[in-house]
């Protein structure tokens, strides 16, 4: 299945992508939420589908497309988990997964614009590969990690790097900031992708490719990362895990490249579409 959240901020009602077509499927009578994914929802959403066969309204494409999981308790983020991205920012392949987090404030839909902090002069891009858990996970064994994923997203870490790291903290102060986590357009139950370790995924700005990797190259595959971190903390239902991003960010170029206002910024993962945001200075209407 395919899981989208559509309406204003904030009051997002649940849709399915079925055919290519998006459908309301607010008749469910739930969100996309930590409820939803810990009663055995997905199983339940598909009994609805099928009594409900013929009888959704469809969608309007003008509707605006919010992130396809109600705000998650935690969005987790695997940093250096490419070693062709390590290497361009000059860090060393880590011994285990480097791991932060962006504030839920961050999160938003996948059209929806980024907006630039106020004193911010190094706004950057990162595509990657998101993993929805679906169940509570705690102290989770590597061989049973898969029956804790709901799915997958396409997820744009952006990152602030002067305010990640050049302001003496953690990264998180360059990773939380408003509109930063842009998630979408849907959830992909894993029977959507077929090898997930086979996937390419590419960001644009204004058109010009910017990366083009492949999750084959991870350093750290993905039952592997639910593992780990279940050591350290519970997931939560619809806790989101960021796997990493591939080479060619802005801070790798040499002199590096930023976004700035009315950048245009496109990304994809193969099986799990595409997304769009423009770049709008703070306090810009």
């Amino acid at each position: 299945m395919k899981l989208i959240r559509y309406g204003t901020p904030g009051q997002e009602k649940p849709g399915i992508i079925l055919h290519h077509q998006k459908f309301d499927v607010s008749a469910f009578g739930e969100d996309y939420n930590e409820a939803f994914f810990a009663t055995n929802g997905l199983q339940r959403l598909a009994e609805f589908l099928q009594q409900n066969e013929g009888q959704l309204q469809p969608i309007a494409d003008s509707e605006r497309l919010g992130p396809p999981v109600a705000r998650p308790s935690k969005l987790l983020c695997i940093g250096l988990n490419y070693s062709d991205h390590a290497r361009e920012t000059g860090a060393t392949p880590p011994p285990e997964p480097v791991l932060f987090m962006k504030a839920t404030t961050s999160y938003t839909g996948p059209y929806d614009d980024i907006i630039i902090p106020r004193n911010s002069t190094k706004t950057d891009w990162e595509v990657e590969l998101a993993v929805v858990i679906g169940k509570r996970a705690s102290y989770v064994e590597e061989a049973d990690a898969a029956a804790y994923i709901a799915g997958y997203a396409l997820h744009n870490d952006v990152s602030e790097r002067e305010f990640q790291l050049e302001r003496s903290g953690t990264w998180d102060k360059g990773k939380g900031c408003d509109t930063f986590a842009p998630v979408g357009p849907f959830l992909a139950t894993p029977d959507e992708l077929g090898d997930v370790n086979n996937l390419r995924l590419w960001l644009s700005v204004n058109g010009q490719m910017m990366q083009d990797g492949n999750t084959s190259n991870l350093i750290f595959n993905i039952p592997f990362l639910i593992s780990y971190v279940s050591q350290f903390m519970t997931l939560l239902p619809g806790d989101i895990i960021s796997t990493g991003t591939p080479a060619g960010v802005g801070l790798g170029f040499n002199p590096p490249v930023y976004l700035k206002p009315g950048d245009v910024v496109e990304l994809g993962i193969d099986g799990l579409g595409t997304s769009r945001q423009v770049l709008k200075a703070y306090g810009q209407n």
